[in-house]
This record gives structure tokens, sequence and C-alpha cells, in this order.
């Protein structure tokens, strides 16, 4: 019979990234969105957040507020949470835990893959 085995608890896993990762930068893997916390040396062992309340960037202007319990993805390409599910090309951060209206620079979401 097949078994799995515990590894960690989850809310950050190991990650060994190309390239240096400053802290708060957003890593996209597939369809796994995280957060560095600290930063992380290319080629060296560090851990990204994939659970938690972050404060994530969002696009400014009429039309762009977002409101608590909406789910939130992250537009790879403007670097910026929004509420579009643009298959594919967005990924699923979580659920907006605190309004953010038009002019709000960042949101507060909550981590959920």
């Amino acid at each position: 019979m097949a078994t799995a085995v515990f590894i960690q608890q989850g809310a950050v896993i190991d990650h060994i990234p190309v390239a240096d990762i400053e802290p708060g930068a957003v890593v996209v893997q597939g369809e796994l969105v995280s957060v560095a916390r600290l930063a992380i040396k290319a080629g060296r062992l560090g851990g990204l957040a994939v659970e938690g309340v972050f404060s994530f960037p969002k696009a400014v202007g009429v039309g762009t507020a977002l409101t608590t319990g909406a789910d939130v993805f992250w537009d790879v390409a403007a670097q910026e949470a929004t509420t579009n599910d643009a298959v594919g090309a967005n990924k699923k951060i979580g659920r907006v835990v605190k309004d953010a209206g038009d002019n709000d620079t960042t949101v507060r979401i909550r981590m959920s893959q």
C-alpha cells in the first residue's frame, strides 16, 4: 500500500531560486503563488510563504476597488492583484480581507491556494 510521509507544516515551502529574490517578491511556480518573506540568494535554500495575510500591490483608478471576500488573482504581466480570472494568465492568490478603494495602491489578501 502506498503511504504519504509528513515533511513540514506547509505555511512556508522550500525554494532554491536561480536568481536573487528580494523580500516581498511574489514568486509564481505553475499555479502556486508565494511570497518571499526574507531575501534568498541564487542557488541557496530559502523559504516562500504560501499562507498568511499579505499586502499586495493593486491597480489604481476607477473600477479597481476590491471588496472583502472577493477572490483575487496575481496578474503576472502587470505584477498586481486583480479580480480578473484570466484563464492561464492570472494565478489565484486567495481572498481580500480588507476593502481596498479605487485610489488604494495595495490590498490585503489572505493567501489560500
